[in-house]
């Protein structure tokens, strides 16, 4: 079952291939994805990538967090599941 990672502090200008090849090498990703503002479509800093496995989501943890993207430390941990909206 593929574990979903939250990605946050990451640079505005980060892509969704950028994001996938940096967490390539912990192993295979399934899908990585840019949270960006509806209205201005402009990325809001942080994204989500999703590992194949939870060997590999606990490999790209520990390779990942605290590590530097495009000048910024970014911080990666397993994703929580989203509360519910009013």
């Amino acid at each position: 079952m593929a574990k979903r990672l939250f990605v946050g502090g990451l640079p505005y200008s980060t892509t969704e291939d950028e994001l996938k090849d940096a967490f390539s090498a912990s192993g295979t990703v399934a899908s990585a994805t840019i949270i960006t503002d509806r209205m201005t479509g402009r990325s809001k800093g942080f994204g989500f990538v999703e590992m194949s496995s939870d060997e590999e989501a606990d490999a790209a943890v520990a390779a990942m967090n605290g590590k530097e993207i495009g000048g910024r430390t970014i911080t990666v941990n397993e994703a929580r599941p989203m509360g519910n909206r009013n």
